[in-house]
């Protein structure tokens, strides 16, 4: 992708109204908790303890809108203390620059590591940089800043404390993740009626299995509809994929065919019907001819074989779901637990305290020369102290700006570094206009500004999902009303903001340019993860089917999570090089997007087999058992091939299913021995994907000795190579 055209696609992303569910209730309550800060503060106080108030209820309610799963209340406090703690900090530097300009470095460093953690954590921290940038202005001593850094943490208080005493929709967020992926299972039911090989993306499963994670004091108010449903949705999908696959499921013409059709949309009602049913808290009601379609015929039947068993299996599942939904809706009942289920009824999330270690493990890992966090948390330094210094020296006021325009729209990507540079500055100048006409209008008044102001975050929080531009037109109004409160002519602070913005979102941009990410070399690593999670995976379903045990099974399981991760790391990346101004390197789009195609067609082949993995008490497929070891041996090896670009190899899986096709009991499991054929057809088509010819490996080799030529040349006269990015 050009410069050019990449620019084009962050002006367009950037602007972009995204269609999300508003919540107007959320936004009141946190808006709520600004105007109790600010209010007593502006009559009690003074315009500069009001100001300090409503940064650190602003910030802290901001935090409560970012997608996590834990406590909403603990991410107000959690947020109101690091608000607190650097303007306390910052202040005690803040008196010459030799002492505030390392502590902003470090601070930003760590704000920028902290993406090691999860976004949530990156965010909230980079408003603690803002935080230590603003309030330094405002107190004259050391007392004055205890003082305002209290009143900064006080706002975190006010907002967690109504959310504690207002609760609005509690665990919403958790219904939402398991509703969504029950949803998902269910389109996909509906898009497997006309495309029997539709893919299905698993991030909603991977989503809903994030937010099951509690701690023990959650699990003990957890509302009983959230302990089993998660795990009969991905019951389910390998199941209607069964059902619908001509090669191991219904036939692809016929009454078979017309019979499966009916049974996966009368799973899409049922699995839409719960997935209502766990979002509103109401009974889940299914369509009666649904219900009709599910009741299996012993006599009239017309599916046979593999595809009778996946249609059985379909009924006893959803039949499930619906008595998890309908226990979900009514106070006081507990569903019964999922078969196989442990005595550990819920997933493991540490608590506050026992995250640290997990932090610090986290950050560890991160602190190397080529992980974009690292690179981000290196350019968030680098463009805070700059950002500074540069505005310090303008003659304009509130050079704070500058700086933190560039922390708050900066990310560990390219695009999502641009796109909210362009947002910032589009939004910033609407803002800036409406508050300008709202202040010329209304004239000096510090309590109609703070009243404005309130009103401008509440319109924030409104459309903080819809777009970053949209929520940040507010925040600009926001403000600007602050500092008419504080006494600010508008004359001198709207031309400031959107000069000192414009400088901030300059720097951010020329930041990555300098000392980028890019996620296009990292193409062919990520693909090769993938494969060997595949690998691992698919070699575990086969164990299962060669001797089912509890421990294959538990194998087969973290291999599936495992690739599912593997192949989430991909998408992520490979989303991410579709969108930069880079050259390919070791792979081409078309290379990595036919690449793609045949691991998916992989996996799937995987899954198709998962669906009928054989109970304890069935009949062992020792063949299987030769397969996975050659599997899991060539797909291994074959990681390493695509890291070094070297054309993978498929002579033990050839080997493998050549003597599974020679034995005797060759047609004793069809399913699995199906599976093993479309798995082997998978991987042919990945290896013409990445494989080279041989003139195409000559002219890399001519091109590899050209540059190491150039290189040893500049190196002869004293001339460095010339820089490269990335």
């Amino acid at each position: 992708m050009t410069w050019l055209r990449a620019f084009g696609e962050v002006v367009r992303s950037g602007l972009t109204i995204e269609e999300t569910r508003l919540e107007p209730l959320l936004a009141l309550r946190t808006a709520a908790g600004v105007a109790i800060v600010v209010g007593p503060a502006l009559w009690l106080a003074s315009p500069a303890y009001a100001a300090s108030a409503a940064l650190g209820a602003y910030s802290a309610g901001g935090a409560t809108f970012q997608r996590t799963w834990r406590p909403r209340k603990v991410i107000a406090l959690g947020a109101g203390a690091g608000l607190a703690l650097s303007t306390f900090v910052g202040y005690l530097a803040a008196g010459r620059l030799g002492t505030f300009l390392p502590l902003l470095a470090v601070w930003a460093f760590a704000a920028g590591m902290a993406w090691a953690v999860g976004s949530t954590a990156g965010i909230v921290a980079a408003t603690t940089v803002g935080s230590m940038l603003v309030t330094i202005t405002l107190p004259t001593s050391v007392g004055r800043a205890l003082e305002h850094a209290g009143v900064i943490a006080l706002g975190g208080v006010a907002q967690a404390a109504l959310i504690l005493l207002f609760p609005i929709r509690r665990w919403g967020a958790h219904r939402d993740a398991l509703a969504d992926a029950l949803a998902a299972v269910a389109d996909y039911a509906r898009r497997l009626r006309h495309d029997p090989t539709a893919p299905f993306d698993p991030e909603p499963l991977m989503t809903a299995r994030d937010a099951a994670a509690v701690t023990p004091s959650q699990a003990r108010t957890r509302p009983p509809v959230l302990h089993g449903p998660r795990g009969l949705a991905e019951r389910i999908r390998p199941v209607v994929a069964a059902l619908a696959d001509p090669d191991v499921g219904a036939p692809a013409e016929g009454p078979g065919r017309d019979r499966a059709r009916e049974l996966l949309d009368a799973a899409a009602d049922v699995l839409d019907a719960a997935a209502r049913s766990i979002r509103r808290g109401t009974p889940a009601e299914v369509p009666p001819r649904s219900t009709d379609v599910l009741r299996v015929d012993e006599d009239h039947e017309v599916l046979e074989g593999p595809a009778r068993q996946a249609a059985e299996r379909l009924v006893e599942l959803l039949g499930e779901a619906l008595e998890v939904a309908e226990c979900g809706s009514v106070s006081g009942r507990t569903p019964p637990p999922p078969p196989g289920s442990t005595s550990a009824e819920f997933l493991v999330r540490p608590t506050m305290f026992r995250l640290l270690p997990i932090v610090v493990r986290a950050v560890r890992r991160e602190l190397r020369r080529d992980s974009p966090v690292f690179r981000h948390a290196v350019r968030l330094a680098a463009v805070a102290t700059l950002g500074y210094l540069i505005a310090a020296r303008l003659p304009l006021g509130h050079g704070y700006w500058a700086p933190i325009a560039s922390v708050m729209v900066m990310r560990p990507d390219f695009h999502r570094t641009y796109a909210r540079a362009v947002a910032r500055l589009a939004g910033t100048l609407a803002g800036v206009a409406l508050a300008t006409g709202m202040v010329r209008a209304l004239g000096p008044d510090a309590h109609v500004f703070g009243a404005l102001a309130v009103v401008s975050a509440g319109l924030s929080y409104t459309l903080i999902r819809t777009g970053y531009a949209y929520s940040q037109c507010f925040t600009a109004a926001y403000v600007v009303f602050l500092l008419g409160m504080g006494g600010q002519a508008w004359e001198q602070t709207v031309p400031e903001r959107v000069v000192l913005t414009l400088l901030g979102g300059a720097l951010a941009m020329v930041a990555y340019v300098v000392f980028p990410a890019w996620e296009t070399p990292m193409l062919a690593g990520r693909l090769a993860d993938w494969l060997a999670a595949n690998g691992r995976y698919a070699a575990a379903v086969l164990r299962s089917y060669a001797e089912p045990t509890r421990e294959h099974r538990a194998d087969m399981r973290r291999a599936l999570l495992a690739s599912r991760k593997a192949r989430a790391a991909w998408q992520e990346t490979y989303d991410r090089a579709r969108q930069e101004p880079v050259r390919p390197r070791g792979l081409t789009s078309r290379e990595a997007q036919d690449a793609q195609e045949a691991l998916k067609e992989f996996g799937r082949a995987a899954m198709l087999m998962e669906s009928h993995v054989p109970r304890a008490d069935s009949r062992f497929v020792p063949e299987a058992e030769r397969f996975a070891e050659a599997l899991e041996a060539d797909t291994a090896q074959a990681a390493v091939d695509v890291r070094e670009h070297r054309n993978p190899d498929w002579g033990r899986v050839e080997e493998a299913l050549h003597a599974w096709e020679g034995s005797a009991a060759g047609d004793r499991s069809p399913v699995v021995r199906r599976g093993a054929e479309l798995q082997k057809q998978a991987l042919e088509d990945l290896a013409t994907a990445v494989s080279r010819t041989p003139l195409e490996r000559d002219v890399g080799s001519a091109r590899e000795e050209q540059r190491v030529r150039a290189t040893l040349a500049a190196e002869g006269d004293g001339s460095g190579p010339a820089p490269r990015g990335g």
